[in-house]
């Protein structure tokens, strides 16, 4: 990171969300409630999966690696923006600005591996139930969660290094309310070029390949329940996946819309509320939608909840 200091400064200013006094002071609150609502879903899920022994089970054991990445995921973008939304001094240092990026960069990757990992596991549950317990192994199954956050922080190193390279000679105000890539690439009085096609051959090979991934579980998946004669065994095949697939297609469909388009449809505004929606919003849903469409993970709740009333 020697090389950080090219920059004509220190220091990089996040212009955030709004500069309008009531507009910031909503989205204080608004991402206020939706960061306590991310945290205690989130330890709550993994806390249920703990308690129930029922529920310790490989796609619990990945849901739960899911519940930890987006724990993390929003702690590293939320409270900066919590701070600057009620700070007149929105400036943050390189070094924290390349942390940032670079947890950002590879909580983000893992996600998207993870995601596809848990597709797999329901199509070796459905298609090949069986071999099941066979197939998704203690053994492999820490393995591919492993693998997922190795190659994915290992990948990221790269893609931080090669941004604070640039020379930011333009301007040190970041039209964003954090460090991500796309937006610093317009400050640079360099071609990023190279940057950017770097960017895209990441972005295709862990976003793409995790999607089509999915994609093609979810087609031998939707191919075995219907051949499922029982209209309740393809009712609660359907619904075991339908939570799976909201948060694919969330995650995934604003993961590619940000990271793999052309540079000429640009624009800082929408890239703003695109970034919210991964950032913050999807993180909060993940552990609501699992936990709402699932009966052992209510059943828990509910026991532990009359428990500790009776007590």
């Amino acid at each position: 990171m020697d090389q950080l200091n090219q920059t004509s400064g220190n220091r990089f200013i996040l212009l955030g969300l709004s500069s309008v006094p009531y507009l910031r002071a909503i989205c204080f609150l608004l991402f206020l409630v939706m960061y306590f609502i991310t945290i205690s879903g989130n330890i709550l899920l993994i806390l249920v999966v703990r308690i129930n022994i029922q529920l310790q089970t490989p796609m619990y054991f990945f849901l739960s690696n899911l519940s930890v990445i987006d724990i993390f995921f929003s702690s590293t973008i939320v409270p900066k923006i919590l701070i600057n939304t009620l700070d007149e001094d929105r400036s943050i240092s390189i070094l924290g600005c390349a942390l940032q990026m670079y947890f950002h960069l590879a909580l983000g990757a893992t996600e998207c591996i993870i995601l596809a990992v848990m597709a797999f596991d329901r199509y070796a549950a459905i298609c090949n139930p069986l071999h099941y317990n066979i197939i998704m192994n203690k053994r492999l199954c820490i393995c591919l969660a492993a693998g997922s956050w190795t190659v994915s922080f290992m990948i990221t190193v790269f893609h931080v290094v090669y941004t604070f390279q640039l020379p930011y000679c333009r301007s040190h105000q970041v039209n964003h309310f954090f460090c991500e890539m796309p937006p610093f690439f317009r400050l640079s009085c360099r071609d990023t070029w190279l940057n950017e096609i770097a960017m895209y051959i990441s972005a295709g090979i862990i976003a793409m390949c995790s999607f089509f991934l999915t994609l093609i579980s979810y087609i031998h998946i939707i191919s075995s329940i219907l051949k499922i004669q029982s209209s309740h065994g393809r009712h609660k095949a359907f619904s075991t996946c339908a939570s799976h697939l909201t948060v694919v297609s969330l995650y995934y469909g604003t993961i590619m819309f940000m990271y793999l388009r052309p540079r000429r449809s640009y624009s800082p505004e929408i890239d703003k509320t695109v970034s919210i929606l991964y950032t913050a919003v999807t993180p909060m849903l993940n552990p609501i939608i699992y936990s709402m469409r699932n009966k052992e993970v209510k059943g828990t709740i509910r026991k532990k909840l009359v428990r500790q009333i009776n007590s």
